[in-house]
């Protein structure tokens, strides 16, 4: 992991009157990541990705974005960002490149016309460059939004929900692009998203917010290697299985059964050592399956279980 820090944040707070939005917050993003930023609806996601981007003034804390405060140098970082907060919004009796070329001009960057249906090409709109903003879908406004958060070349991309309202081959098509554009283009990419399966596959490293608050942050694998899994034992002989796990100290761990089939939630060590329990009893284990997946661990830890 490059230990470059291109998003340091430090005790971040904010407040709407009596309520706390963000409470605290620390979390650290480092060059080259994919960063998931998870959490609950009302989590403070939208209002940290806001305070970033100085849409809003922080209560409290502190902001660095390429080792700059924002509050000093916020011409020159923001020149490197490129971003997509909620609904982009467009010129819509215009056409997507006219678009791309007024906002291109209105930001400072030099687009020519090479640069714009490059970046209309990927994502996907190229052959749609003619048409007027009015006739697109709302995921074809999504990608459109991404062209021209990509137009003037950033090194940090932040993007909230990339992927809403977009079918799932359009989803794919994000996807893709997110791990083209951190991969081959060495992009640092900050991602906001609900849709936890997505940031699962592509996401580097991660964090889970809270009522404000971090609950955790690390590299993606990490997390969900540390944690108890689900996992499910085929075996013959169910009835008598079942019997000996009730009888052992292993019923603790036990979840339920089907068929031939019975769950455990076990650490990576604990599958080992029932896998052995069950040899030396005589049972024939024929799959052993562990499930895990960020959605599992997501819920566990804003639902206030374990960690």
């Amino acid at each position: 992991m490059n230990s470059e820090q291109v998003i340091e944040v430090r005790g971040l707070s904010k407040k709407f009157g009596s309520l706390t939005a963000v409470n605290n917050l620390d979390l650290n993003v480092f060059r080259g990541d994919v960063f998931g930023f998870l959490g609950p609806n009302g989590a403070g996601k939208s209002t940290t990705i806001r305070m970033l981007l100085s849409l809003i003034k922080p209560t409290s804390g502190e902001i660095k974005i390429f080792g700059k405060s924002i509050l000093k140098e916020r011409r020159e970082i923001y020149s490197k960002i490129g971003a997509i907060v909620e609904k982009p919004d467009f010129y819509l009796y215009l056409s997507a490149y006219k678009n791309l070329e007024i906002l291109g001009k209105l930001s400072g960057t030099d687009v020519s016309k090479k640069k714009i249906m490059s970046m209309l090409e990927l994502v996907g709109l190229d052959k749609r460059y003619s048409s007027k903003v009015k006739t697109f879908s709302h995921g074809m406004k999504q990608r459109l939004g991404l062209a021209q958060a990509l137009l003037h070349d950033p090194e940090l991309i932040i993007l909230d929900e990339p992927t809403t309202g977009l079918d799932p081959q359009g989803m794919k098509e994000i996807r893709d692009l997110i791990i083209y554009l951190s991969r081959e283009k060495g992009k640092t990419i900050f991602l906001s998203s609900h849709i936890l399966h997505e940031v699962e596959l592509i996401s580097s490293r991660m964090i889970i917010i809270n009522k404000g608050s971090t609950q955790v942050e690390g590299t993606v694998s990490d997390l969900l290697k540390s944690d108890k899994v689900k996992v499910t034992f085929e075996l013959d002989k169910i009835e008598d299985a079942l019997r000996a796990v009730k009888d052992s100290s292993w019923q603790k761990e036990f979840k339920s059964s089907y068929n031939n089939e019975i769950s455990f939630e076990l650490t990576k060590e604990e599958i080992a050592a029932l896998n052995k329990f069950f040899v030396e009893k005589g049972f024939s284990v024929s799959a052993v399956v562990p499930v895990r997946s960020l959605e599992d661990y997501f819920l566990r830890i804003t639902e206030g279980g374990s960690k």
